[in-house]
């Protein structure tokens, strides 16, 4: 097994390759903000910077601070938006407390937040951060993510995973016992289709990424593909916990 850093760390390039599911969704949550064009948003896990591009675009006259814990993602981020001042990048951890220079505006976040095991915590890491009635956009995965993959793992003896999949009810639980108010929290199906030899590569670069790296070079391979095989549509299907919320204020 490998280390909680190693963890984090992801191969940018790859991921930047790969992810347009997950840019499709994060773009979906930039249109829920309310913004005027003028203030600070936190990119709270920004990978490689493609939907902070798109957070830039509704910030003519704002700024973005963009949040990963992953070195690899930072520095894919950084080559982005080279010269762009409306950029600052932070390296951080969302389980740990937010290392800011002061508050912000908004806080988006796109397919981020099911790695973080206890989302009591990371809710309230957010709200220390956030203005009084700051907006809070998330997308991430919800009760009833990748099923059947799950399924089919748990049928190839690998019955853990590394996910907080969380429902409705307790999601709004756990934003309110950190102080937000006027939520809208939703679960919502989505379905990506790919080529096989596509959803081979997504599972292990993105889907399954830390079974193809905690089982090593032969072992993690063998298990994607079995996993792949037993995949005949070459289909994934999603459920997303969408929240929309305001800091009381």
């Amino acid at each position: 097994m490998t280390d909680t850093q190693d963890r984090r760390e992801w191969d940018a390039p790859a991921y930047d390759t790969l992810n347009a599911p997950m840019t499709e969704r994060g773009n979906d949550a930039v249109a829920r903000l309310a913004l005027r064009g003028d203030e600070t948003v936190l990119d709270a896990g920004c990978g490689t910077g493609q939907v902070t591009a798109t957070l830039l675009e509704r910030l003519p006259h704002g700024r973005v601070i963009a949040l990963d814990g992953s070195h690899q993602m930072l520095d894919s981020a950084r080559a982005r938006f080279a010269g762009d001042a409306r950029v600052a990048f932070v390296h951080a951890d969302l389980e740990q407390a937010l290392p800011l220079e002061g508050p912000v505006d908004a806080i988006v976040s796109t397919s981020t937040f099911h790695w973080i095991r206890d989302h009591g915590p990371l809710f309230r890491h957010l709200a220390a951060v956030l203005r009084p009635g700051g907006q809070l956009v998330v997308e991430c995965g919800g009760a009833g993510n990748i099923a059947a993959v799950l399924g089919i793992l748990a049928e190839l003896g690998h019955a853990d995973h590394p996910w907080t999949y969380a429902g409705v009810e307790e999601t709004q639980a756990r934003l309110r016992a950190a102080g937000f108010e006027e939520l809208d929290v939703r679960l919502v199906p989505r379905v990506s289709r790919f080529e096989p030899d596509e959803l081979e590569r997504f599972l292990t670069t993105v889907a399954l990424r830390t079974y193809a790296t905690d089982l090593g070079p032969e072992a993690g391979p063998a298990l994607i593909r079995e996993v792949t095989a037993r995949m005949p549509n070459h289909e994934l299907h999603w459920v997303r916990l969408e929240i929309v919320a305001r800091l009381a204020g």
